[in-house]
């Protein structure tokens, strides 16, 4: 992305290609990819963009960033939350390329400083700002989603800052095994999709108003099932604590209630978080890791 041309700022230029691309998911798409085409101490940051665009694909393979005036439209809050995405990077990539004016916000920032000095850390610190700060700019869509969608808005938060746990703090990721957390967490690997992605979880398709929570929890594969209630459930108030003191944003401590998401998802229904399914594998697991600390 070039800076030439741009003189009103780069915040200001960021908004305005986004505003282009807001009714094209495939121009959303190439915006986002082309911010890690960059080369930084001659090494490309394309393997970093792996996790993110398999993500945004999948985001356009369900409709949810088709344009208001599609037959069947987009999600107007899982569309609003990608823009928030795409805004910090292009601005951050705009800077760095030398336009005029100054980080608009904490997010862009930590994009600076992952694109200073690329790790799997500071890609985790930035990506989370900008998802974290369009999940808290854009709560007042929520109630325009489906009960499943919701519950679905609350898993996706939790997995990702569940990813950025295993970097930064892996000893309560993973407790004993905290060794393994740079394998896992790395958004440069596989690994991180187990997390990362929610394609074998909810169908291709938007919206969901024929099925119910009950349903597509009962089809979750075991080995994800165990490690979200074995592994990532009890963690819930930890994480959320953890990364509120990470991004150096409080609200995101408020958006659990003890170990129950409540972001899109009502508290009074807290028993989704827990299960009856998979005992036995879920207390291994737990007896394996220890308690989360």
């Amino acid at each position: 992305m070039s800076s030439r041309g741009v003189s009103a700022g780069a915040a200001h230029r960021a908004g305005e290609l986004v505003a282009v691309a807001r009714d094209d998911p495939a121009l959303r798409l190439r915006l986002a990819a082309q911010f890690y085409d960059r080369r930084v101490a001659a090494r490309s940051i394309r393997p970093y963009r792996r996790a993110e665009i398999a993500f945004m694909r999948w985001q356009i393979q369900r409709g949810l960033l088709a344009p208001a005036s599609a037959a069947t439209p987009g999600s107007p809050w899982w569309r609003a939350v990608n823009e928030s995405l795409l805004r910090d990077t292009v601005e951050a990539d705009l800077l760095s390329n030398g336009a005029s004016g100054e980080p608009s916000t904490t997010a862009v920032r930590h994009w600076l400083a992952f694109l200073r000095r690329p790790a799997p850390e500071a890609w985790y610190r930035a990506h989370n700002a900008s998802i974290v700060a369009g999940y808290l700019n854009n709560r007042g869509l929520v109630a325009l989603e489906t009960p499943l969608e919701r519950f679905f808005m609350d898993v996706a938060l939790l997995r990702v800052l569940y990813a950025h746990s295993l970097l930064r703090r892996p000893k309560l990721a993973l407790g004993r095994l905290a060794v393994l957390g740079a394998l896992l967490g790395d958004p440069r690997r596989r690994a991180a999709d187990l997390f990362l992605s929610l394609q074998n979880v909810l169908p291709d398709r938007y919206p969901l108003a024929d099925l119910t929570i009950e349903t597509v929890l009962a089809q979750e594969n075991r080995l994800a099932r165990v490690f979200d209630y074995g592994v990532i459930s009890t963690r819930i108030e930890l994480l959320y604590r953890y990364a509120a003191a990470d991004l150096d944003e409080p609200r995101v401590s408020t958006l659990c209630n003890g170990q129950c998401p409540v972001y899109a998802w009502p508290y009074e229904y807290c028993h989704v978080w827990r299960t009856n399914r998979s005992q036995l594998g879920i207390a291994f697991i737990r007896a394996l890791l220890g308690p989360p600390h």
